[in-house]
């Protein structure tokens, strides 16, 4: 009887588990979705470029609920943003791709040991490898394809209106991108970690 009870007990926890994980993932989607909305131009970078909080969900995400969920936040909020974007979709390829760069290696090296010093050390990482991994998936996937909408020469001369001296988009790449993609991930960290205690009881449920 008590193993029969404890069985049911299980399958209700598990339940309320899942609906929770959906409930916050969903609720952080949202959130992300609407943060993308709220992107800026910065006066070092070309103008197609833009700086926003949206994948500050997406690691809070990865740290409460597991790496996948950041990962999904990252998708779900492109996809919406599919519907009424003016890129042709490269705008969000991008986004996703190095928003999974940046919250996939934070929420593991997370998971692996949950403590403030691994969290810190897993976002850190993580803004250092999608500012790295910017280089690779702007130069072999994304500005090829911006290309169709864009020239590489009307690009490049994007990057040489704010730095004449930048002679490839490799280059531009190296030292426009990269540590603005840094610092964009950033941001992120410091929001994350001056609310994360706050909100986190909120999102773990009873797991708190």
């Amino acid at each position: 009887m008590d193993t029969a009870n404890k069985a049911m007990t299980g399958k209700k926890t598990g339940k309320a588990v899942n609906v929770r994980y959906l409930t916050v993932t969903a609720m952080l989607s949202a959130v992300a979705y609407i943060l993308m909305f709220l992107d800026f131009s910065v006066p070092f970078m070309p103008s197609f470029i833009k700086m926003d909080l949206s994948e500050l969900p997406a690691l809070i995400g990865s740290f409460a609920m597991g790496p996948l969920c950041g990962v999904i936040v990252c998708l779900i909020k492109n996809i919406l943003h599919l519907f009424i974007t003016s890129t042709g979709g490269v705008g969000e390829l991008s986004n996703f791709i190095l928003g999974v760069a940046f919250v996939l290696p934070a929420g593991l090296i997370y998971k692996r040991r949950k403590s403030r010093k691994t969290a810190l050390l897993g976002s850190l990482l993580g803004a250092v490898f999608m500012g790295i991994f910017s280089i690779v998936s702007n130069y072999w996937l994304v500005y090829p394809v911006y290309y169709n909408f864009m020239p590489e020469e009307t690009v490049l001369a994007a990057y040489q209106a704010i730095l004449p001296s930048m002679k490839s988009i490799l280059q531009c790449l190296v030292c426009f991108n990269m540590p603005f993609t840094v610092i964009k991930g950033l941001f992120s960290v410091v929001i994350t970690f001056l609310t994360y205690k706050h909100i986190s009881p909120i999102l773990k449920g009873a797991e708190r």
